[in-house]
Protein backbone atom coordinates (compact mmCIF):
# COMPACT_ATOMS: atom_id res chain seq x y z
CA UNK A 1 0.00 0.00 0.00
CA UNK A 2 1.17 3.52 -0.75
CA UNK A 3 1.93 5.87 2.10
CA UNK A 4 -0.72 8.39 3.03
CA UNK A 5 0.10 11.95 2.08
CA UNK A 6 0.90 14.18 5.02
CA UNK A 7 -1.87 16.55 5.99
CA UNK A 8 -1.03 20.24 5.48
CA UNK A 9 -0.10 22.17 8.62
CA UNK A 10 -2.95 24.23 10.03
CA UNK A 11 -3.17 26.98 12.62
CA UNK A 12 -4.43 24.56 15.28
CA UNK A 13 -1.08 22.75 15.01
CA UNK A 14 0.88 25.80 16.13
CA UNK A 15 0.03 27.34 19.50
CA UNK A 16 1.90 29.36 22.08
CA UNK A 17 4.00 31.40 19.65
CA UNK A 18 3.32 34.50 21.69
CA UNK A 19 5.92 33.12 24.12
CA UNK A 20 8.47 33.61 21.36
CA UNK A 21 7.14 37.11 20.70
CA UNK A 22 8.23 38.05 24.24
CA UNK A 23 11.83 37.69 23.05
CA UNK A 24 11.51 39.60 19.78
CA UNK A 25 13.41 42.52 21.34
CA UNK A 26 16.46 40.26 21.36
CA UNK A 27 16.24 39.88 17.59
CA UNK A 28 15.97 43.57 16.78
CA UNK A 29 19.55 43.69 15.44
CA UNK A 30 18.60 40.99 12.89
CA UNK A 31 15.54 42.74 11.49
CA UNK A 32 17.36 44.60 8.70
CA UNK A 33 19.15 41.63 7.13
CA UNK A 34 17.07 40.34 4.17
CA UNK A 35 18.15 37.60 1.78
CA UNK A 36 18.79 40.24 -0.84
CA UNK A 37 17.15 43.40 -2.16
CA UNK A 38 14.18 41.92 -3.98
CA UNK A 39 13.19 39.39 -1.29
CA UNK A 40 11.59 40.49 1.96
CA UNK A 41 12.58 37.64 4.25
CA UNK A 42 14.60 38.73 7.27
CA UNK A 43 16.96 36.98 9.67
CA UNK A 44 14.84 37.71 12.76
CA UNK A 45 11.93 35.93 11.05
CA UNK A 46 14.05 32.88 10.25
CA UNK A 47 15.44 32.68 13.80
CA UNK A 48 11.88 32.85 15.17
CA UNK A 49 10.81 30.06 12.83
CA UNK A 50 13.80 27.96 13.93
CA UNK A 51 12.73 28.38 17.56
CA UNK A 52 9.28 27.14 16.54
CA UNK A 53 10.99 24.15 14.91
CA UNK A 54 12.61 23.17 18.22
CA UNK A 55 9.51 23.76 20.35
CA UNK A 56 6.95 22.19 17.98
CA UNK A 57 7.74 18.71 16.56
CA UNK A 58 5.12 19.23 13.82
CA UNK A 59 7.57 21.65 12.16
CA UNK A 60 10.19 19.01 11.40
CA UNK A 61 11.65 20.28 8.12
CA UNK A 62 12.44 23.42 6.19
CA UNK A 63 9.44 22.73 3.97
CA UNK A 64 7.11 22.61 6.99
CA UNK A 65 8.53 25.93 8.20
CA UNK A 66 7.90 27.38 4.75
CA UNK A 67 4.33 26.12 4.91
CA UNK A 68 3.90 27.72 8.34
CA UNK A 69 4.71 31.14 6.89
CA UNK A 70 1.35 30.98 5.12
CA UNK A 71 -0.62 30.68 8.37
CA UNK A 72 -2.29 33.81 9.71
CA UNK A 73 -1.33 33.31 13.35
CA UNK A 74 2.33 32.77 12.43
CA UNK A 75 2.28 35.82 10.16
CA UNK A 76 0.63 37.94 12.84
CA UNK A 77 2.97 37.03 15.69
CA UNK A 78 6.29 36.70 13.86
CA UNK A 79 5.56 39.34 11.23
CA UNK A 80 6.64 37.07 8.39
CA UNK A 81 4.96 36.99 4.99
CA UNK A 82 4.38 33.85 2.98
CA UNK A 83 7.88 32.89 1.85
CA UNK A 84 9.07 30.57 -0.88
CA UNK A 85 11.13 27.49 -0.10
CA UNK A 86 13.91 28.83 -2.31
CA UNK A 87 14.19 32.08 -0.36
CA UNK A 88 14.31 30.22 2.97
CA UNK A 89 16.87 27.72 1.70
CA UNK A 90 19.11 30.46 0.33
CA UNK A 91 18.88 32.57 3.48
CA UNK A 92 19.58 29.65 5.80
CA UNK A 93 22.43 28.26 3.76
CA UNK A 94 24.35 31.20 2.40
CA UNK A 95 23.24 34.68 3.46
CA UNK A 96 22.48 34.96 7.17
CA UNK A 97 25.66 35.21 9.27
CA UNK A 98 25.48 32.84 12.28
CA UNK A 99 27.93 35.02 14.23
CA UNK A 100 25.21 37.66 14.55
CA UNK A 101 23.58 35.28 17.03
CA UNK A 102 26.52 35.45 19.45
CA UNK A 103 25.62 38.81 21.11
CA UNK A 104 22.00 37.66 21.42
CA UNK A 105 23.06 34.45 23.16
CA UNK A 106 25.40 36.43 25.43
CA UNK A 107 22.54 38.77 26.38
CA UNK A 108 20.36 35.83 27.44
CA UNK A 109 23.26 34.28 29.36
CA UNK A 110 23.74 37.54 31.29
CA UNK A 111 20.18 37.16 32.63
CA UNK A 112 20.79 33.69 34.08
CA UNK A 113 21.39 33.34 37.79
CA UNK A 114 23.36 30.52 39.43
CA UNK A 115 21.30 27.44 40.23
CA UNK A 116 20.55 27.31 43.94
CA UNK A 117 21.32 24.37 46.15
CA UNK A 118 25.06 23.72 45.93
CA UNK A 119 27.22 25.64 48.38
CA UNK A 120 30.41 24.13 46.90
CA UNK A 121 29.99 26.25 43.76
CA UNK A 122 30.13 29.48 45.73
CA UNK A 123 33.23 31.49 46.67
CA UNK A 124 35.35 29.90 43.95
CA UNK A 125 38.35 31.79 42.52
CA UNK A 126 36.69 31.87 39.10
CA UNK A 127 33.54 30.94 37.20
CA UNK A 128 33.56 27.12 36.86
CA UNK A 129 33.62 26.28 33.14
CA UNK A 130 33.61 22.71 31.81
CA UNK A 131 35.10 22.64 28.30
CA UNK A 132 34.70 19.77 25.86
CA UNK A 133 33.76 18.87 22.29
CA UNK A 134 31.37 16.46 20.60
CA UNK A 135 30.98 15.03 17.11
CA UNK A 136 27.88 16.04 15.11
CA UNK A 137 27.13 13.63 12.28
CA UNK A 138 26.23 15.08 8.89
CA UNK A 139 24.68 13.65 5.73
CA UNK A 140 26.97 12.04 3.09
CA UNK A 141 25.83 14.69 0.59
CA UNK A 142 27.30 17.43 2.87
CA UNK A 143 30.67 17.01 1.16
CA UNK A 144 32.21 20.02 2.91
CA UNK A 145 31.95 18.21 6.28
CA UNK A 146 34.89 15.88 5.59
CA UNK A 147 35.71 13.57 8.49
CA UNK A 148 38.46 11.35 7.11
CA UNK A 149 39.79 10.92 3.60
CA UNK A 150 38.52 7.91 1.65
CA UNK A 151 35.46 7.72 3.87
CA UNK A 152 31.79 8.50 3.34
CA UNK A 153 31.43 9.66 6.92
CA UNK A 154 30.63 13.34 7.30
CA UNK A 155 30.57 15.45 10.42
CA UNK A 156 31.68 18.51 12.35
CA UNK A 157 32.79 19.13 15.91
CA UNK A 158 30.93 21.31 18.38
CA UNK A 159 33.29 22.89 20.93
CA UNK A 160 31.43 24.02 24.04
CA UNK A 161 32.14 25.88 27.26
CA UNK A 162 29.53 25.06 29.92
CA UNK A 163 28.99 27.23 33.02
CA UNK A 164 28.48 24.70 35.81
CA UNK A 165 27.14 27.22 38.33
CA UNK A 166 24.46 28.55 35.96
CA UNK A 167 23.82 25.24 34.22
CA UNK A 168 24.13 26.69 30.73
CA UNK A 169 26.49 26.83 27.74
CA UNK A 170 28.35 30.15 27.49
CA UNK A 171 30.48 29.71 24.33
CA UNK A 172 30.32 27.50 21.24
CA UNK A 173 32.36 26.96 18.08
CA UNK A 174 31.89 24.73 15.04
CA UNK A 175 34.98 23.31 13.33
CA UNK A 176 35.88 20.41 11.07
CA UNK A 177 35.43 17.02 12.75
CA UNK A 178 39.12 16.72 13.66
CA UNK A 179 39.43 20.34 14.84
CA UNK A 180 41.72 20.84 17.83
CA UNK A 181 39.82 21.34 21.08
CA UNK A 182 42.91 22.88 22.67
CA UNK A 183 43.30 25.51 19.96
CA UNK A 184 39.66 26.54 20.23
CA UNK A 185 39.86 26.81 24.01
CA UNK A 186 43.08 28.84 23.80
CA UNK A 187 41.38 31.22 21.34
CA UNK A 188 38.49 31.80 23.75
CA UNK A 189 40.40 32.11 27.04
CA UNK A 190 39.11 34.74 29.47
CA UNK A 191 40.24 36.00 32.85
CA UNK A 192 38.72 34.98 36.20
CA UNK A 193 37.58 31.58 34.95
CA UNK A 194 38.06 28.12 36.45
CA UNK A 195 38.45 25.76 33.49
CA UNK A 196 37.70 22.09 34.13
CA UNK A 197 38.95 19.79 31.37
CA UNK A 198 39.65 16.14 30.63
CA UNK A 199 42.80 14.42 29.36
CA UNK A 200 42.16 15.52 25.77
CA UNK A 201 43.21 19.05 26.76
CA UNK A 202 46.64 18.19 28.19
CA UNK A 203 48.87 21.01 26.99
CA UNK A 204 51.24 22.65 29.46
CA UNK A 205 51.49 25.79 27.35
CA UNK A 206 47.68 26.04 27.41
CA UNK A 207 47.69 25.75 31.20
CA UNK A 208 50.40 28.42 31.37
CA UNK A 209 48.26 30.69 29.17
CA UNK A 210 45.31 30.19 31.53
CA UNK A 211 47.44 31.10 34.51
CA UNK A 212 48.89 34.19 32.79
CA UNK A 213 45.37 35.22 31.79
CA UNK A 214 44.38 35.35 35.45
CA UNK A 215 42.33 32.17 35.33
CA UNK A 216 42.52 28.77 36.99
CA UNK A 217 42.30 25.19 35.81
CA UNK A 218 41.52 21.69 37.00
CA UNK A 219 42.73 19.18 34.42
CA UNK A 220 42.90 15.42 34.41
CA UNK A 221 46.38 14.02 33.73
CA UNK A 222 47.50 10.80 32.13
CA UNK A 223 49.03 8.25 34.45
CA UNK A 224 52.36 8.46 32.57
CA UNK A 225 52.77 12.25 32.98
CA UNK A 226 56.29 13.21 34.12
CA UNK A 227 56.69 15.34 37.25
CA UNK A 228 58.99 16.19 40.15
CA UNK A 229 57.60 16.52 43.67
CA UNK A 230 58.44 19.74 45.53
CA UNK A 231 56.33 19.16 48.62
CA UNK A 232 53.71 16.76 49.96
CA UNK A 233 50.73 18.80 51.12
CA UNK A 234 48.56 17.88 54.13
CA UNK A 235 45.23 16.22 53.29
CA UNK A 236 42.16 17.34 55.21
CA UNK A 237 39.64 14.90 56.69
CA UNK A 238 37.05 16.07 54.15
CA UNK A 239 39.48 15.45 51.29
CA UNK A 240 40.30 11.95 52.57
CA UNK A 241 36.58 11.22 52.79
CA UNK A 242 36.28 12.35 49.15
CA UNK A 243 38.93 9.81 48.14
CA UNK A 244 42.03 12.05 47.94
CA UNK A 245 45.15 9.99 48.70
CA UNK A 246 47.87 12.41 47.52
CA UNK A 247 48.19 16.21 47.31
CA UNK A 248 51.57 17.43 46.07
CA UNK A 249 53.20 20.62 44.86
CA UNK A 250 55.01 19.60 41.69
CA UNK A 251 56.91 20.72 38.63
CA UNK A 252 55.44 19.13 35.51
CA UNK A 253 57.20 18.20 32.31
CA UNK A 254 59.80 15.99 30.71
CA UNK A 255 62.92 17.08 28.84
CA UNK A 256 60.73 17.87 25.83
CA UNK A 257 58.18 19.99 27.75
CA UNK A 258 60.47 21.52 30.36
CA UNK A 259 59.65 25.20 30.88
CA UNK A 260 56.21 25.05 29.21
CA UNK A 261 54.45 25.26 32.58
CA UNK A 262 56.15 27.51 35.16
CA UNK A 263 53.01 28.35 37.20
CA UNK A 264 52.85 26.83 40.72
CA UNK A 265 50.71 23.71 40.41
CA UNK A 266 49.41 20.84 42.52
CA UNK A 267 48.94 17.20 41.61
CA UNK A 268 46.07 15.41 43.32
CA UNK A 269 45.32 11.71 43.24
CA UNK A 270 41.86 10.43 44.15
CA UNK A 271 40.43 6.92 44.19
CA UNK A 272 36.92 5.75 43.41
CA UNK A 273 35.00 4.73 46.53
CA UNK A 274 33.61 1.72 44.66
CA UNK A 275 36.91 0.72 43.06
CA UNK A 276 40.01 1.78 45.01
CA UNK A 277 42.28 0.50 42.21
CA UNK A 278 40.94 3.18 39.88
CA UNK A 279 42.81 6.46 40.29
CA UNK A 280 42.01 9.90 38.91
CA UNK A 281 44.97 12.29 38.73
CA UNK A 282 44.27 16.00 38.33
CA UNK A 283 46.49 19.06 37.99
CA UNK A 284 45.45 22.47 39.29
CA UNK A 285 46.85 25.91 40.01
CA UNK A 286 44.23 26.62 42.68
CA UNK A 287 44.65 26.38 46.46
CA UNK A 288 41.18 24.94 47.05
CA UNK A 289 40.84 22.02 49.42
CA UNK A 290 41.26 18.61 47.82
CA UNK A 291 37.61 17.79 48.58
CA UNK A 292 36.39 20.75 46.51
CA UNK A 293 38.79 20.01 43.64
CA UNK A 294 37.64 16.38 43.53
CA UNK A 295 34.00 17.49 43.52
CA UNK A 296 34.54 20.13 40.83
CA UNK A 297 36.16 17.62 38.51
CA UNK A 298 33.11 15.36 38.87
CA UNK A 299 30.96 18.32 37.82
CA UNK A 300 32.76 18.23 34.46
CA UNK A 301 30.18 15.62 33.45
CA UNK A 302 27.58 18.39 33.25
CA UNK A 303 28.86 19.26 29.78
CA UNK A 304 28.46 15.61 28.71
CA UNK A 305 24.87 15.65 29.96
CA UNK A 306 24.25 18.79 27.92
CA UNK A 307 25.58 17.08 24.79
CA UNK A 308 23.12 14.26 25.42
CA UNK A 309 20.28 16.77 25.81
CA UNK A 310 21.42 18.66 22.71
CA UNK A 311 21.55 15.63 20.41
CA UNK A 312 19.08 13.11 21.83
CA UNK A 313 16.29 15.27 23.27
CA UNK A 314 16.49 18.63 21.53
CA UNK A 315 17.12 16.66 18.35
CA UNK A 316 19.99 18.67 16.94
CA UNK A 317 21.07 15.86 14.63
CA UNK A 318 18.50 16.57 11.92
CA UNK A 319 19.75 19.43 9.77
CA UNK A 320 17.42 21.83 7.97
CA UNK A 321 20.27 23.10 5.78
CA UNK A 322 23.10 21.20 4.12
CA UNK A 323 25.59 24.08 4.21
CA UNK A 324 28.10 24.92 6.91
CA UNK A 325 26.47 28.34 7.44
CA UNK A 326 23.01 26.83 7.80
CA UNK A 327 24.19 24.11 10.18
CA UNK A 328 26.04 26.63 12.38
CA UNK A 329 23.01 28.91 12.53
CA UNK A 330 20.80 25.97 13.53
CA UNK A 331 23.26 25.00 16.29
CA UNK A 332 23.29 28.57 17.65
CA UNK A 333 19.49 28.75 17.68
CA UNK A 334 19.38 25.34 19.42
CA UNK A 335 21.64 26.73 22.13
CA UNK A 336 19.37 29.79 22.36
CA UNK A 337 16.33 27.50 22.75
CA UNK A 338 18.10 25.69 25.61
CA UNK A 339 18.93 29.00 27.28
CA UNK A 340 15.33 30.21 26.97
CA UNK A 341 14.07 27.05 28.69
CA UNK A 342 16.65 27.62 31.42
CA UNK A 343 15.45 31.24 31.72
CA UNK A 344 11.76 30.30 31.77
CA UNK A 345 12.07 27.52 34.35
CA UNK A 346 15.05 28.59 36.46
CA UNK A 347 16.46 25.07 36.11
CA UNK A 348 18.47 23.03 33.62
CA UNK A 349 16.20 21.74 30.82
CA UNK A 350 14.93 18.19 31.16
CA UNK A 351 13.05 15.81 28.89
CA UNK A 352 9.80 16.17 30.92
CA UNK A 353 9.89 19.97 30.80
CA UNK A 354 10.71 19.97 27.11
CA UNK A 355 7.81 17.60 26.43
CA UNK A 356 5.44 19.90 28.35
CA UNK A 357 6.58 22.90 26.31
CA UNK A 358 6.12 20.95 23.09
CA UNK A 359 2.63 19.83 24.14
CA UNK A 360 1.77 23.47 24.78
CA UNK A 361 3.09 24.63 21.42
CA UNK A 362 1.07 21.84 19.76
CA UNK A 363 -2.11 22.89 21.53
CA UNK A 364 -2.46 19.77 23.72
CA UNK A 365 -1.50 21.44 27.02
CA UNK A 366 -3.21 24.57 28.32
CA UNK A 367 -1.24 27.64 29.35
CA UNK A 368 -2.17 27.27 33.02
CA UNK A 369 -0.89 23.68 32.93
CA UNK A 370 2.45 24.78 31.51
CA UNK A 371 2.70 27.54 34.14
CA UNK A 372 1.83 25.04 36.90
CA UNK A 373 4.59 22.71 35.67
CA UNK A 374 7.17 25.53 35.67
CA UNK A 375 6.08 26.68 39.14
CA UNK A 376 6.40 23.13 40.47
CA UNK A 377 10.01 23.07 39.25
CA UNK A 378 10.78 26.34 40.99
CA UNK A 379 9.34 25.06 44.27
CA UNK A 380 11.70 22.08 44.22
CA UNK A 381 14.79 24.34 44.33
Amino acid sequence: MSRKAKQPISEKDIKGIRYIRAFFGLFESLSDIPVHGNRKFFMDEYVSLLLLHFFNPVLSSLRSLQQATGLENVQEVIGVKRTSLGAMSESAGYVFDPELMVPIIEKVISQLKPIEGNEHLKNLPGIPIAADGTFLRCLPKMVWAVFRKQSDNRGVRLHLQFDIARGAPVAADITEALGSERKILRKNLKSRMLYIVDRGFIDYKLFEDMHNKGSFFIARLKDISTYDVIEDMPISKEAKAAGVIADQRVVMGSEFTKGDLTAPVRRLVTVDSDDTTKQIIVLTNTYLDGEIISLLYRYRWQVELFFRWFKCILGCTHWLSQTRTGLTLQVYVAILASLLIRLWTGRKPTRRTFEMIQLYFMGWAREHELIAHIESLQKVQ
